[in-house]
């Protein structure tokens, strides 16, 4: 009986951030039904290696710890990993300028093959319409080149969380009302939020306000305006928003990472954009995602976005 030949050794890099990570899962499940038979290894940061071992699209997690430029010890240590791990081919889908100096930290003769944007990769994609639209599409683009074209978003269907100790009265719409402190320009007013909420309870909808523990002011004021609503503010994880999503009968939130996981499920969404974000780059994908842009987010009335929301419903 002949041995079985052992697989290649394959190396996907994406490094962050969250919505970005979302939407490079389902180039990463393509990636594996490439490669059932090799041995894939994923390079990223700490915030995604929890994401990488439950989706199961990995056999190997390396974490990337940045090295700055004066590091230097770090840049000699990420150089001898990358050489030992004796890759065949790389998929960066992270394809900046700290991954193109990635690529040229192996030496010429030893180079895998490299399916990316940096200069000399055996599969470059040096096309301008790249980046022009979602990172997603970038990635279906890039890949192509790789022969990979079976390509679509990941609904996360291999999320299974228990949200049983959550307290909900299905049906509920979810609301992500707050966003990155630094970008408050990307919030709609919590009393719009609320007057939204209020209009959901009197249809017998239950209302379900997600955010972290650092948002607790403006998810606070919304269940005090909303007595009805439910504030799971500060005690879900990202998995179990993923979770409340696969059950919810609609979405509204912010320009905010959760919004993409939400999104990627196939709940229907409405996504609250300001002027200060780029939809057309940076929108949650998914089934049935609506965005509604506004300049200044205080123009934009609760009436328009209720009845984009009925729609939805």
């Amino acid at each position: 009986m002949t041995a079985e030949k052992p697989g290649d050794n394959i190396l996907v890099i994406k490094l962050g951030a969250l919505g970005d990570f979302v939407q490079a899962l389902g180039p990463m499940a393509a990636i594996r039904r490439a490669h059932k038979n090799d041995h894939i290894t994923l390079l990223t940061t700490k915030a995604f290696t929890e994401f990488a071992e439950y989706c199961g699209y990995f056999d190997d997690i390396w974490l990337d710890k940045r090295p700055k430029t004066t590091d230097l010890a770090g840049w000699a240590n990420l150089r001898k990993r990358l050489i030992s791990g004796n890759f065949k081919r790389v998929y960066d889908l992270q394809n900046n300028d700290r991954t193109n100096l990635y690529f040229r930290l192996f030496p010429k003769k030893k180079r895998p093959e490299w399916v990316g944007i940096a200069r000399g990769a055996s599969h470059r994609n040096t096309s301008k319409d790249r980046s022009a639209g979602h990172a997603f599409f970038g990635h279906v683009q890039t890949l192509a080149l790789a022969g990979i074209d079976d390509i679509e978003i990941d609904k996360l269907q291999w999320v299974k969380e228990d949200i049983s100790d959550f307290n909900l009265k299905p049906p509920y719409v979810l609301m992500a009302p707050g966003s990155a402190p630094q970008h408050m320009q990307k919030r709609w007013s919590y009393k719009y939020y609320a007057a939204v909420a209020n209009m959901l309870a009197q249809k017998d909808i239950q209302p379900v306000i997600l955010g972290t523990e650092a948002e607790s002011d403006i998810t606070g004021k919304i269940k005090e305006l909303c007595p009805q609503a439910n504030n799971l503010a500060g005690k879900t994880s990202l998995f179990q928003i993923a979770a409340l999503a696969q059950k919810a009968k609609a979405a509204i939130g912010n320009d905010t990472g959760p919004m993409h996981l939400i999104a990627a499920t196939g709940c229907p969404c409405i996504a609250i954009f300001s002027g200060y974000s780029n939809k057309d780059k940076h929108g949650p994908l998914g089934e049935k995602v609506k965005i509604l842009q506004q300049e200044n987010l205080d123009d934009l009335d609760v009436k328009t976005v209720y009845m984009e929301l009925k729609k939805l419903l």
